[in-house]
């Protein structure tokens, strides 16, 4: 395997890490604004109890990604900053906000409300904003006349194709953070908001699937060279939906005490659902890094500094590792925890 294949593999990792934790975490402020003023489940604080510590671990796979990018493809830096400037800033803008307010809200009682509306929003706009880089690297919207290429705005807001990628991200944020939060109310023995996104994750799955067929379906003529690519790496989707069958079935099969559902595994079946078809999307977008702009071959670094950036990250995870799963015991498995008032 060439070394600008492994870099973009690694990269392509790290998008699916972010996008799974990201899903969780901006997705469970959106539930916890939704649940706010509902007395009748808990489900806004099972919520906001999961989001307290997560949000740090999220941004910190935010960070590796951005490293990621600019340390392999340095060459590639100068395109897609001109090209992703609008999209990127906003939301570091509004990953901002939301993180301060965050900070705030655990030290200042008064701030809870404005923290729960500010964290439901932006955990509404910043993935939007995120997802419309994706169409972007497609073709069609970039205009090449001029000195430099320049995002077409116009062409771009009035595009299916965008919209429908963002109601896809959104439809999928909003899904895998209920279906987790369902399997954390188990462990947390609490069995309101246990129902609650059990229910919310039952409508939500099959509104994703169908969403992700019409994004595909809508997809500019420029973008046609990605659906030829999608159609002969149709192995990884089929994985991908024959996890979300298992999964989605497993939300409706009897427990031992009477109750329905596996979460737990549900939960891991749809990250495999999501694995295979976030790496069989990578493979269908290769060689392309902006299309037909850039490759990975354009923008990647000399091999050299490939081996030295490898060692930099190998020493990173082996002391990031461990804390992650501190981190996990700390708040996802310690009952004084997840069962205080």
């Amino acid at each position: 395997m060439q070394e600008s294949t492994i870099a973009v593999t690694i990269l392509w990792s790290f998008l699916f890490i972010y996008s799974m934790l990201g899903s969780l975490d901006f997705g469970a402020g959106f539930w916890g604004m939704i649940y706010g003023k509902n007395a009748k489940t808990t489900a806004a604080r099972l919520a906001n109890r999961f989001l307290s510590p997560t949000w740090e671990v999220t941004n910190v796979f935010l960070v590796l990604m951005v490293v990621s990018l600019y340390s392999f493809f340095p060459f590639a830096a100068s395109l897609l900053a001109t090209l992703l400037l609008v999209p990127v800033g906003l939301g570091v803008i509004l990953l901002t906000i939301r993180t301060t307010f965050m900070v705030f809200a655990e030290k200042v009682n008064r701030f809870q409300r404005t923290f729960t509306v500010i964290s439901g929003l932006t955990g509404v706009l910043i993935p939007a904003l995120l997802i419309s880089i994706l169409p972007i690297t497609l073709g069609g919207f970039i205009d090449d006349s001029g000195d430099f290429p320049q995002l077409m705005f116009g062409k771009l807001f009035t595009s299916t194709t965008v919209y429908m990628h963002i109601l896809f991200g959104l439809s999928t944020e909003f899904f895998l953070s209920a279906l987790f939060l369902s399997d954390y109310a188990i462990e947390a023995n609490d069995k309101k908001a246990h129902n609650t996104y059990r229910k919310l994750s039952i409508w939500l799955g099959p509104l994703t699937l169908i969403l992700a067929v019409l994004t595909t379906i809508t997809m500019n003529e420029e973008a046609s060279w990605i659906v030829e690519n999608i159609q002969e790496n149709m192995y990884g989707f089929l994985m991908s939906f024959i996890f979300f069958l298992i999964g989605y079935t497993l939300l409706f099969v009897k427990r031992p005490n009477g109750e329905r559902g596996y979460t737990r595994l549900a939960m891991i079946s749809i990250i495999l659902q999501y694995a295979f078809a976030i790496y069989a999307y990578g493979a269908a977008h290769m060689p392309y890094l902006v299309y037909p702009y850039l490759t990975i071959e354009d923008g990647f670094t000399n091999p050299a500094t490939f081996y030295q950036i490898m060692i930099a990250f190998s020493i990173g995870m082996a002391i990031l590792i461990p804390g992650f799963i501190l981190f996990w015991r700390l708040f996802l498995k310690d009952k004084r925890y997840l069962e205080q008032e």
